[in-house]
């Protein structure tokens, strides 16, 4: 009996030993068995503070996750520091944020300028950049920049979708081009000369104007711009510029047909502080689902998001598009979190980021998350939309890379 109690014995830990070991804990700095500890830069002030309710919806997320027990028992505890939109603030607080917060990694900062003045401090210290809010290509270069990776469709897929459209639709249009003066901008215009091929570009833009995020007004470039008898105006500015660009364009009694960046293009920061009724006919481009909508009025994930936003961010408003990104984004963060398990060192936050597949609520229909090893674009997809009355309007089929 001793000798098969023995043999069993003998069995049985070598059965153990054949079964594949659970992985072992690993923490990047700020995560413990309690807590992922993560920070971003946004502008709560400064010339782009309408994009600040991104960063409240995120927060509130996070409140709401945590309500409910967190990641595998881990609480989201995301710090948020304001850069005012100001590259040399954006240093400093993002460095704070590393050096002193202690933070695994950089969640959703947003801006192209602002973002790109930590782009290579972040990857010498191999510290996750993690959906970046910019659509900026430079996101995408897992070569070059391993440790940085965007969410949203870049601008010049989007700028293609509009060179694309326009050149089916008015091939002889003469095409006036407003950008603000950084990478953001020439990456959407880049993409608008791809979809109109460049013999036509050449042709058929006749006027290009540009702007600096720390200018007061763009009026003038507006004038400028009708005195080249364009009849388009690709306009690519961020939202305090947009409403100026159209409500400076009605005034002065100039009727092209106007493109408008999807960073641009929210009702209750943009269209109605320009005017609704200046805005009429403005063609721009969504990959989520407006809020202002009537056809998602009753959508299931819809009223999630109604029911979210009335219980944990009151104070923000329903209207306003920022608010589904901010809260699809952080969705999007709790899978990568959730993929990665108990391994959240560094390297595995990265790889999970880039080893995306899902659909998420309150996406078109047809536009999916996919990323891979050499694919850091998260979202590739947009629909065409035009402002109608006091809401964006779909129409086309979705399109993109």
């Amino acid at each position: 009996m001793q000798r098969l109690a023995r043999s069993a014995l003998v069995l049985a830990v070598a059965a153990l030993a054949a079964l594949p070991a659970r992985a072992e804990k690993r923490y990047a700095p700020g995560v413990s068995d309690s807590e992922i500890r993560i920070g971003q830069t946004m502008p709560f002030s400064g010339p782009a503070s309408a994009y600040g309710t991104i960063g409240r919806a995120e927060l509130a997320y996070f409140a709401m996750l945590n309500e409910a027990g967190g990641i595998n028992g881990r609480k989201i505890t995301l710090v948020s520091l304001d850069d005012g939109y100001s590259p040399p603030k954006t240093f400093e607080q993002t460095r704070r944020l590393v050096e002193q917060e202690n933070v695994a990694f950089i969640f959703s900062s947003l801006g192209t300028p602002t973002g790109t003045v930590v782009h290579k401090y972040l990857n010498e210290h191999k510290v996750p950049q993690i959906f970046q809010a910019s659509g900026a290509t430079f996101w995408a270069d897992p070569e070059h920049f391993p440790w940085s990776i965007g969410w949203q469709p870049n601008y010049q897929t989007e700028g293609a979708i509009y060179g694309r459209y326009l050149l089916q639709h008015d091939p002889d249009a003469k095409v006036a081009v407003l950008y603000q003066n950084d990478d953001a901008g020439r990456d959407y215009v880049k993409g608008f000369h791809i979809g109109l091929g460049e013999a036509a570009a050449q042709r058929m833009i006749v006027a290009v104007a540009t702007y600096e995020v720390t200018d007061p007004t763009l009026e003038s470039q507006i004038v400028s711009l009708q005195g080249s008898g364009a009849g388009v105006l690709f306009n690519n500015s961020t939202p305090k510029f947009a409403a100026q660009a159209i409500r400076k364009t009605y005034d002065i009694g100039w009727k092209p047909q106007h493109f408008l960046m999807s960073v641009a293009a929210s009702v209750s920061a943009v269209m109605e502080p320009a005017g609704l009724e200046k805005g009429q006919g403005i063609i721009s481009a969504q990959y989520l689902k407006d809020p202002n909508d009537a056809q998602w009025q009753n959508d299931p994930a819809m009223l999630e998001w109604r029911a979210f936003m009335q219980k944990y961010y009151p104070e923000g408003n329903l209207a306003d598009g920022f608010n589904v990104t901010g809260y699809a984004v952080a969705q999007t963060l709790v899978q990568l979190l959730r993929q990665c398990d108990d391994d959240l060192s560094r390297e595995n936050i990265m790889k999970q980021a880039a080893s995306l597949d899902i659909t998420l609520p309150l996406l078109l229909p047809g536009i999916r998350i996919h990323t891979g090893a050499n694919d850091f674009s998260p979202i590739k997809q947009m629909r065409l939309v035009r402002f109608e009355g006091r809401q964006w309007v779909p129409f086309g089929e979705v399109s993109g890379e």
